[in-house]
């Protein structure tokens, strides 16, 4: 039973994930400039050589990402101010609204619709059931 629960989880999590996957296969980032992307974002922003520790990846490796996520539009290079040697690398404002106002309807869209299209009573069992495995997961937890 807990493998069939744990399938049906995972199968869930892909469907809903569906459309923030295709909205990120439309920017055709590769996987080391996605993983840039998200540090930059968690982040806000930081120097080539941090971001470079923070990837582990070479400095020259990383270089060449941030060249091409720069030429694509998605990240750029700030001057620190006090030390005009040293730039910023900051995810660009068109990006950064776009995870502000399109991704949250993204990641919810899926469920919400699904929600839409059922009928009532259907809607209340799917939340019954997600309350009650949440319950009994907690009760587990408490347990330890």
């Amino acid at each position: 039973m807990a493998r069939e629960i744990d399938r049906r989880l995972r199968g869930l999590r892909q469907l809903l994930r569906k459309p923030v996957e295709t909205a990120y296969a439309r920017g055709n980032l590769t996987g080391p400039q996605r993983s840039a992307m998200e540090i930059l974002l968690k982040s806000g922003g930081m120097s080539l050589k941090d971001l470079s520790a923070q990837l582990g990846l070479s400095h020259s490796t990383v270089s060449g990402i941030v060249d091409r996520l720069e030429g694509q539009g998605m990240i750029e290079r700030q001057v620190v101010e006090n030390d005009r040697r040293f730039s910023r690398i900051v995810v660009t404002k068109p990006v950064r609204d776009f995870l502000r106002d399109t991704l949250p309807g993204l990641t919810i869209h899926p469920l919400a619709e699904a929600l839409r299209n059922a009928r009532p009573a259907e809607r209340r069992l799917a939340l019954e059931g997600v309350r009650m495995l949440s319950r009994i997961l907690e009760r587990c937890e408490e347990g330890e």
